[in-house]
């Protein structure tokens, strides 16, 4: 068997078990099949087979008891609450491959609900769905609007080599953003395009970026309740200043790497954009604003 056909193999059981686990089929706590009974499963060696696992246990998808076996546990993307991210990134800590799909993207007048959410008097926007998925399973159901007026060549994008995030981070540079983090049921588009029973609980990541004074976006991203979590690390007021009165760089946050990790975009009330971060917000610290606990 050659290097290319083992690394083919590798991939194909890992997201074979992956898709089991974020699919529900094998729930937190179901044991996984034996090393041997995958050997004889995928017509493989033990080492390819202790690699796998290997990964999972790493991405947090799965952890081995003496003994007894190896068990799902409760796979986890990561973000952090200070950053915008990106969802390759978080599928990509998970060890499976990234894709997404445009589901609809239209150009249209603004509406009254459009011009709240942008802080807009007047103009057009581009309204973006988009689901990204990790190997085969729905991962993340976005819905984005897009302020014309900031940037007007969003209009003829179709989003084929980049979805919109990206596309967005690559083109116009932010200086303040805002994030909104709720716990809800899925809406019957989300839940519909993640797979789920309706009313299945759901984290929502909303979150309105600016450039200038400017409104750029607004995205909602919406995840399956137990498939991600956000994270912030914080530094004590005191502490930093004594770090800084001593010359020291304050520890800042810096992304999490685990098995997974990305960020997004949320709504704010008022029709001013937050006080530009600066260097320090726009490398993630936090300022004096209270910080968001970790979802579990």
């Amino acid at each position: 068997m050659t290097a290319k056909e083992n690394i083919s193999l590798h991939q194909r059981i890992l997201t074979d078990i992956a898709d089991r686990i974020l699919s529900g089929e094998w729930p937190p706590g179901y044991r996984i099949p034996f090393e041997h009974e995958l050997m004889v499963q995928y017509r493989c060696s033990r080492m390819t087979v202790s690699k796998v696992l290997t990964h999972l246990v790493t991405a947090g998808m799965i952890e081995r008891r003496r003994k007894a076996g190896s068990f799902v546990s409760r796979p986890h993307a990561q973000s952090l609450v200070l950053e915008i991210a990106d969802i390759k990134t978080e599928v990509a800590a998970l060890g499976l491959s990234y894709s997404y799909d445009v589901l609809a993207r239209g150009k249209r007048k603004s509406s009254k609900s459009d011009r709240t959410t942008l802080d807009l008097k007047q103009g057009a926007v581009l309204e973006v769905v988009v689901c990204h998925y990790a190997g085969r399973q729905p991962f993340c159901f976005e819905e984005r609007l897009i302020n014309l007026a900031a940037v007007p060549e969003a209009a003829e994008e179709n989003f084929a080599e980049l979805p919109p995030g990206a596309w967005l981070m690559s083109r116009v540079p932010w200086t303040a953003a805002e994030h909104r983090i709720s716990a809800t049921e899925a809406s019957a588009a989300a839940a519909d395009t993640l797979k789920l029973p309706p009313g299945k609980p759901c984290l929502v990541v909303e979150r309105k970026t600016w450039s200038s004074d400017h409104t750029v976006t607004f995205v909602r991203l919406t995840y399956p309740g137990n498939l991600h979590e956000l994270v912030a690390r914080f530094v004590p007021e005191q502490s930093d200043k004594r770090m800084q009165n001593s010359n020291v760089s304050p520890l800042r946050p810096k992304p999490v790497t685990m098995g997974t990790s990305p960020p997004t975009d949320g709504p704010t009330s008022g029709n001013s954009p937050p006080n530009s971060p600066g260097p320090e917000a726009a490398s993630g610290r936090p300022t004096a604003r209270p910080g968001v606990a970790q979802r579990r």
